[in-house]
C-alpha cells in the first residue's frame, strides 16, 4: 500500500531568494507498507519544475501498489514524485532486511560532513546581522541574483570574516554580471557560485574565464543532464527531488565524477526525512548544502543531528 499526505513545518523565520519568500516548508511524506514494515520518503514539489503538491500526489496515488525501485524508475520521469517514492521503497527494502540502507546500496558506513548554513535575500545590513550570529559555523551559503549584489557580498564578509562563502544566484545573473562581479568575488574569498545564468541561456558560460567554479543546479537534473553542462560549468548539485530519489542520485554522482565534474549535494527546503537519505550521497562531497532541518522552527519525531558545523547520518529511527 502507498500512501501520501501533505505535511507543514513552520520555518525559524523568513526564507528569501531571488524567486520569493516563505514562512512554512510544505513536504509531501510517502509511507510504503508491505509485510509488516513501512518505508518513508519526502519530497518537495518545486513550482520552479511544474510540479505542486497536488499534481505530485496524483502521480505517487496512480502507482501500482507493489511497484519496486526498478520498475519505478520507468514509471515517473525524474522529479519529487519519484524522489519520495525511490526513498520510502529503500526505507523499507532495509526494514525487511534488517540492515541499513548504506549496506544494501553496497556503501561505507556513512559519517558526519561539514554543512554549509544558507543565509536568504535581504538588506545588506540584515545580511551582514544574520552572518554575524553564524559567523561560527565553518561554511555559509549566501542567497544573491539581483542587480544589487556587492553590496550585499560585502556585508556578508565583513559579518562573517572567517567562513568559507558559497554563492547562489538561482539564475539571477548574466554572464556579463557574472564576469563583472568574478574579481570581487575572489577578492572576498568566494568559494563557488551555483547557477549564476537562467538554465535556458547558460550556452553563454561557454568560452568565458571562471576564476570562481560554477556550479550547475537548476541545469543538472539526472545523467541525461551530463551532456549539456560541458564547458560551462565545473561542479553539479545534485539533489534528490531533481533527480528522482536516491537511486539516480548515486547513478549521478558516479557518473559526474568519472567526467570531472566536482560534487555538491543540496536540498529543497524539507525536514530531516528529505535530508536523510541525501547524507549517503553527500559522502565524499566538495560542498554539502543539507541544512532544511536548521531553517524550520518544528522537524520529524527522529531529526537529523546537527553540532559544530556539522550534518550526522540518520538513525534508523528516522530514515534507512
Amino acid at each position: 500500500m502507498i500512501s501520501v499526505t501533505a505535511d507543514v513545518f513552520r520555518l525559524a523565520e523568513v526564507f528569501t531568494i531571488s524567486r520569493g519568500s516563505r514562512t512554512e516548508a510544505k513536504v509531501l511524506t510517502v509511507r510504503i507498507a508491505r509485510a509488516g514494515a513501512v518505508g518513508l520518503g519526502e519530497c518537495v514539489p518545486y513550482a520552479r519544475y511544474g510540479e505542486s503538491l497536488e499534481s505530485v500526489a496524483a502521480q505517487i496515488e496512480a502507482l501500482p501498489a507493489g511497484i519496486s525501485r526498478a520498475e519505478l524508475q520507468e514509471a515517473l520521469a525524474p522529479g519529487a514524485a519519484r524522489n519520495a517514492v525511490d526513498c520510502a521503497l529503500w526505507d523499507l527494502e532495509a526494514k525487511l532486511a534488517g540492515k541499513r540502507v548504506w549496506e544494501l546500496a553496497g556503501l561505507p558506513a556513512p559519517g558526519p560532513m561539514t554543512c554549509a548554513y544558507t543565509l536568504s535575500l535581504d538588506t545588506p545590513e540584515k545580511m551582514q546581522a544574520a552572518a554575524a550570529r553564524h559567523s561560527h559555523r565553518p561554511l555559509l551559503k549566501i542567497k544573491l541574483g539581483t542587480p544589487d549584489d556587492m553590496p550585499r557580498l560585502e556585508a556578508v564578509r565583513a559579518g562573517a570574516s572567517n567562513a568559507r562563502i558559497i554563492v547562489d544566484a538561482n539564475e539571477g545573473w548574466s554572464a556579463e554580471v557574472y564576469q563583472d562581479l568574478a574579481p570581487h568575488l575572489v577578492r572576498l574569498g568566494v568559494a563557488l557560485v551555483e547557477q549564476p545564468l537562467p538554465a535556458a541561456d547558460d550556452e553563454a558560460l561557454i568560452g568565458i574565464t571562471r576564476p570562481v567554479p560554477v556550479c550547475a543546479d537548476e541545469s543538472c537534473h539526472d545523467r541525461a543532464s551530463l551532456g549539456h553542462l560541458r564547458g560551462k560549468y565545473d561542479m553539479v548539485n545534485i539533489k534528490l527531488d531533481k533527480t528522482g530519489g536516491l537511486t539516480e542520485a548515486l547513478a549521478l554522482r558516479d557518473l559526474a565524477r568519472a567526467e570531472g565534474y566536482q560534487i555538491m549535494v543540496g536540498c529543497m527546503v524539507g525536514s530531516s526525512l528529505a535530508m536523510a537519505p541525501a547524507v549517503l550521497v553527500a559522502q565524499g562531497a566538495e560542498y554539502v548544502d543539507l541544512d532544511g532541518p536548521l531553517l524550520l522552527a518544528e522537524d520529524r519525531a527522529t531529526p537529523l543531528a546537527y553540532a559544530e558545523g556539522k550534518v550526522y547520518p540518520p538513525e534508523a529511527g528516522l530514515w534507512g
